[in-house]
């Protein structure tokens, strides 16, 4: 039987760094990347939400993780997701991502239109057959919800290992991760609640807010791991501080805010985001830290 676990540990959802013409800015991208590593984290996930992956066109995607793999350098996996609109699409980022050298890829379920479920499984079949890359299903909850009974019979397919699970349901990933004996790789999508994904069983965490705070994340893990749980939660107290101060406009916007704030030069969201005016920013700044050294990564109060 094959080892479904295969992703630990904390790993940044990056934001997509780019210029006014749209390019990867590389210089940006390989400061941000070579941070995050020495603050500990365990790997990379690429255009998905956070990176505005169905905002991009498919040849920002593919320059995005050519980019990202060689400031990487194999030092830590990297997770491209490839999912958008159209299959084909989908299909085509997927074979770039294995022939760039990819760890893994990830996918959204199908959307806009009414899919049923046997729609959704012909779609990620149709993705397994494509690559030979493990493959992480995205449970996100702007899209159709992934029934528990679906998630069980896609985990049949020979290169699906898991998902990514961005929903508030608790109850549902326990129930989740039980499958198999807990050989399906679970990874915790909230944020702000990291340490209940922890709890009921989720193997690592792949997240926005982890590109300004990095290394506060992984020692939440790594003090969750060791049993320290109210050291964890003294970390996700601090952390979700910082988070509702980034929910005061759309977090990618107010998350690349703070990351230019410290030094990361990482451009404006993809239009038709939000990019915040600079009474928002400046208002955006002054209270984030109140309660992080982003330099240090840690919690002030």
């Amino acid at each position: 039987m094959k080892n479904n676990v295969l992703f630990r540990g904390i790993m940044p959802a990056l934001v997509t760094p780019l210029d006014d013409s749209g390019k990867i800015k590389r210089d940006a991208l390989k400061k941000l990347v070579d941070w995050h590593i020495g603050c500990g984290v365990s790997g990379f996930y690429l255009c998905g939400s956070t990176g505005e992956g169905l905002l991009l066109t498919p040849a920002q995607r593919m320059e995005m993780l050519e980019a990202t793999l060689d400031a990487v350098g194999g030092r830590v996996p990297v997770i491209d997701h490839i999912g958008d609109v159209s299959q084909s699409s989908t299909i085509a980022l997927a074979k770039h991502a294995e022939k760039a050298g990819a760890a893994a890829i990830s996918s959204i379920p199908p959307i806009y239109f009414a899919y049923s479920d046997d729609d959704i499984f012909n779609f990620y079949k149709a993705i397994s057959e494509s690559s030979s890359l493990p493959l992480l299903m995205y449970g996100y909850p702007g899209i159709k919800t992934l029934p528990r009974e679906l998630i069980k019979k896609l985990m049949t397919l020979k290169t699906v290992i898991g998902l990514k699970w961005t929903y508030q349901d608790y109850y549902g990933m326990q129930r989740v991760k039980s499958y198999d004996g807990g050989n399906i790789n679970v990874i915790n999508g909230p944020d702000e609640s990291l340490i209940a994904g922890l709890a009921v069983g989720a193997d690592a965490g792949i997240g926005t807010t982890y590109n300004i705070m990095p290394g506060l994340f992984v020692k939440l893990y790594n003090a969750f791991r060791a049993g320290k749980v109210e050291e964890a939660g003294a970390y996700q107290n601090g952390i979700n501080n910082v988070i509702e101060q980034l929910l005061s406009h759309n977090v990618i916007a107010t998350t690349k805010a703070v990351l230019r704030h410290i030094g990361y030069d990482v451009g404006e969201c993809v239009a038709p985001l939000h990019r915040l005016t600079t009474e928002e920013n400046d208002a955006l700044i002054s209270a984030v830290t109140k309660f992080v050294d982003f330099e240090k990564q840690e919690i002030i109060c």
